[in-house]
């Protein structure tokens, strides 16, 4: 479906296909993957089944070749019931397939895009390491160039499937330290001799999304997995990255639309001094301030979706989505465990939950601190 014909009620269907599949596969184990920290990996191949994890894939390549607006939509109803699989399906979208689909040669779109699309492969991205996290123009894991392959030593670190991906992106430094055009990007796959997974991160929330660390030894990858061209790989990410700050903006869309309708459902029922809790100002006006700020997080990040269709300059667009809808998320995952009181600190109700999935929308991808930067360079030139 071209996103120029797109019209509302083939939204509303793209919507209601998500709505059904939440409620079908994620509603009813939410609390229990989070307790358990368990990653469900088969939910991730029904969900490539039902065409939410090759998203922007053409057709041809056997996506769902759909645009950011549908994107947009499908995260976010993801999000609003759970923001563990929410990240998963951002991460697999737009930054391992993503790649792939931006800088990949026809034939890696071929062998590879079908397989993510589809759900049968989950895909990784590596471009964070343990002491180089928005410093990456100084990341230690290097790639050395050696007749028809490369030798790749070092660690990634924060990486969403990074132990239960079936293929990675990987950005290493083959050139000199704090070149821009001395990282290359790779393709590859699991059970290639020398990539291993490392430490499994403990998490204050998203804790059914996987993170943990991609341990390169002395692993030999062909020449023919490179993306693009040598010495791309910086370059390339920081492109993806504007891309995946819409994903983490709808992320956090969801998160924020989900603390707020629970709170809407439980100022209404709960009754003190003879009353809703609604009926009172200073409840009232919390769900005002969280409506608001959802509305215009949700304009910022549709904004940067149509400029992401139509292939203009998103950079600054990307990240001032990314930057108000994760804060957003966090304000309304607070407010919601205020509103609903004492239940709110409890695991009965999901408030807490909204509060503890939304702090890493803040830091993924980009740190608020970092968002600021990239916008105010774009405004001073």
């Amino acid at each position: 479906m071209a996103t120029d014909t797109l019209t509302s009620s083939d939204l509303d269907l793209i919507r209601q296909s998500a709505r059904d599949a939440v409620k079908e596969y994620i509603a009813p184990h939410v609390m229990q993957w989070d307790e358990d920290q368990f990653f469900p990996k088969e939910v991730m191949h029904i969900l490539g089944q039902q065409g939410f994890l090759g998203v922007l894939v053409p057709e041809e390549f056997g996506g769902s070749g759909l645009g950011y607006q549908e994107y947009i939509t499908i995260l976010e109803e993801i999000s609003k019931v759970c923001g563990s699989i929410g990240l998963s399906v951002a991460a697999h979208n737009s930054l391992c397939t993503g790649h792939i689909l931006m800088f990949g040669s026809q034939a890696q779109k071929e062998k590879y895009l079908p397989k993510l699309a589809s759900g049968s492969h989950i895909g990784a991205w590596g471009l964070t390491e343990p002491g180089t996290g928005s410093d990456a123009m100084r990341m230690q894991c290097v790639a050395v160039e050696e007749e028809d392959h490369y030798v790749i030593n070092g660690t990634k670190s924060w990486i969403t499937h990074g132990k239960s991906s079936d293929v990675a992106v990987l950005i290493a430094r083959s050139g000199d330290l704090l070149d821009s055009r001395g990282m290359t990007a790779f393709v590859v796959e699991r059970g290639t001799p020398g990539f291993s997974a490392g430490k499994k991160e403990n998490k204050l929330g998203m804790r059914a999304s996987e993170t943990a660390e991609m341990i390169f030894q002395d692993c030999k990858i062909p020449k023919d997995q490179v993306l693009g061209k040598p010495g791309e790989g910086f370059i390339q990410s920081m492109k993806i990255l504007d891309g995946g700050r819409i994903s983490i903006a709808a992320l956090s869309l969801g998160i924020a639309r989900g603390a707020y309708e629970c709170s809407v459902a439980y100022a209404k029922q709960r009754e003190q001094f003879g009353k809703p809790i609604a009926h009172f100002q200073g409840i009232a006006f919390k769900l005002a301030d969280m409506a608001t700020k959802i509305q215009a997080s949700e304009l910022l990040t549709r904004k940067a979706g149509s400029l992401k269709d139509a292939g203009k300059p998103v950079t600054k667009e990307s990240a001032m989505a990314k930057l108000f809808a994760s804060e957003t998320a966090v304000l309304c995952g607070n407010e919601a465990v205020q509103i609903h009181g004492g239940y709110g600190y409890t695991k009965e109700f999901p408030a807490e939950k909204f509060l503890r999935d939304s702090k890493l929308c803040t830091i993924g991808e980009g740190t608020s601190e970092i968002q600021k930067i990239v916008i105010s360079r774009q405004l001073l030139g």
